[in-house]
């Protein structure tokens, strides 16, 4: 393309220029664009939204969590494996019971920008 059309098509080629190398620097490697892409299909299905939000306040067994989000606790026990498997949550056995809990503060933070967003108009 010459440059006279891409200056009819872009009057801020240098601006952009900068911010498509930027971008570029930036780039995750594509095996972890691909985990990205898997982490974010877990976190897109609604029961599994609503056990994040009930474990955003600490830890809990899958009866309580099962309690908390109003489900079926085999359903929620299936959900638990999934975002445990994406490294979403985490458990550990105390006796006989599984906690269960957020793996880390990013994903709390995640899903509570995503809630906040939902009341931004623009």
């Amino acid at each position: 393309m010459s440059n006279t059309i891409k200056n009819q098509i872009c009057d801020e080629e240098e601006v952009h220029k900068a911010r498509v190398k930027s971008a570029l620097g930036n780039m995750p490697s594509e095996e972890n664009i691909a985990e990205l892409s898997e982490r974010f299909k877990a976190l897109s299905e609604a029961s599994r939204l609503k056990i994040l939000f009930a474990l955003s306040g600490g830890e809990l067994c899958v009866e309580h969590i099962t309690e908390a989000v109003n489900g079926l606790q085999s359903a929620v026990s299936h959900q638990l494996k999934t975002l445990r498997l994406n490294k979403i949550v985490k458990c550990r056995r105390e006796g006989k019971k599984v906690l269960y809990s957020v793996s880390d503060d990013h994903v709390i933070t995640m899903i509570n920008v995503a809630k906040e967003h939902l009341n931004c108009d623009e």
